[in-house]
């Protein structure tokens, strides 16, 4: 990123805050150190109020309070929760169960809930089955409760829940009237709102999955978010094949013949649903997805002796695609 100066008074700064299981990152012009962390403080903050309430890895957030009491009563839920689950709904029925934020159980069946992954047994999956789909739980909104349908069922926000941050820091900016600034999740979602002085818009480098692979596609952005699934995070090998921790719902199996997938979309938290919704759908359904704004780069797992093939739907630059060299072997990817 370029970090020259705005003007002569101005400057690019960054700070950094840790949330929700990554490193948020603000960029933003400013006259000194000291007033760019002023303003990304509230920013942060923002952040941290939105882990505190939607996190399933607090105990005493409201999303856990839900997982343990809704399927025993109708659980009254404050009003900002409410939409967050309704969008989380809404999403699920847009997508037929690609997205799905009733995989909680299904997480931990896999051991990806707050570690690196493991197979579990025959045993494990059938009885994760009812405890798994988005159809078992129901919103009233008249009341404003939550009702889970199966006793298992568990809220995972993982696949929305840094997009939706994101979306509430950038009011946080705007109330401030910063008029340029780029808000990143870890570089799983990020947000550009405006566009450096004389700049069309932020200039973002979308990453190869694989490491050291460089950018695959370079994009301006101004105004919009972008959102990367892939499974870098948290993977394992069990002999030879390689598990990543995107699930599918509906087989109950990490995905498998997608690499990573890139949505650009007005709504932070759309491209974060989004990514993981399409990292997930079938190639024929993807498409149906998008919204009119929205836009997509698909990576597919190659093939032994065939690079990986990449498909863009509507993506507003050039993409390079991943050589054959660039790939990992298998004790490689046991180290991703």
């Amino acid at each position: 990123m370029d970090t020259t100066s705005l003007n002569p008074v101005t400057q690019l700064y960054c700070t950094t805050h840790p949330s929700m299981g990554t490193e948020y990152s603000l960029y933003l012009y400013a006259p000194s150190r000291e007033e760019a962390a002023a303003i990304a403080k509230p920013v942060f903050e923002e952040v941290d109020r939105v882990d505190a309430l939607l996190s399933n890895y607090r105990p005493d957030s409201e999303i856990s309070r839900i997982n343990h009491e809704a399927f025993e009563h109708e659980v009254t839920t404050d009003p900002e929760t409410f939409r967050f689950l309704t969008t989380c709904m809404a999403w699920s029925k847009r997508s037929r169960g690609a997205f799905d934020v009733s995989v909680g159980k299904l997480m931990k069946v896999w051991k990806f809930f707050g570690a690196s992954g493991a197979l579990p047994s025959p045993e494990e999956l059938a009885a994760a089955r009812v405890d798994v789909g988005w159809e078992n739980i129901r919103l009233d909104p008249e009341q404003r409760t939550v009702r889970f349908l199966a006793a298992g069922i568990e809220l995972d926000p993982g696949g929305i829940g840094k997009g939706y941050a994101v979306d509430r820091a950038v009011r946080v900016l705007r109330a401030r009237g910063v008029p340029a600034a780029l808000l990143s999740a870890g570089s799983s979602t990020i947000y550009a709102l405006g566009a450096p002085s004389g700049e069309a818009g932020w200039k973002v480098r979308v990453p190869s999955p694989y490491p050291e692979g460089g950018a695959i596609s370079t994009v301006i952005l101004r105004d919009t978010s972008l959102s990367t699934a892939n499974l870098s995070e948290k993977n394992f090998v069990h002999e030879g094949q390689f598990y990543g921790a995107i699930m599918n719902p509906q087989s109950l199996q990490p995905v498998r013949g997608v690499l990573q997938v890139t949505v650009i979309s007005p709504s932070a938290t759309d491209s974060d649903a989004l990514s993981n919704a399409l990292f997930v759908s079938a190639p024929e359904d993807r498409a149906s997805l998008l919204g009119e704004q929205d836009c997509a780069l698909v990576l597919r797992e190659p093939r032994s002796d065939v690079a990986p093939q990449f498909e863009a739907i509507r993506w507003p630059s050039e993409v390079t695609q991943p050589s054959l060299a660039e790939l990992p072997t298998t004790k490689e990817k046991e180290k991703l």
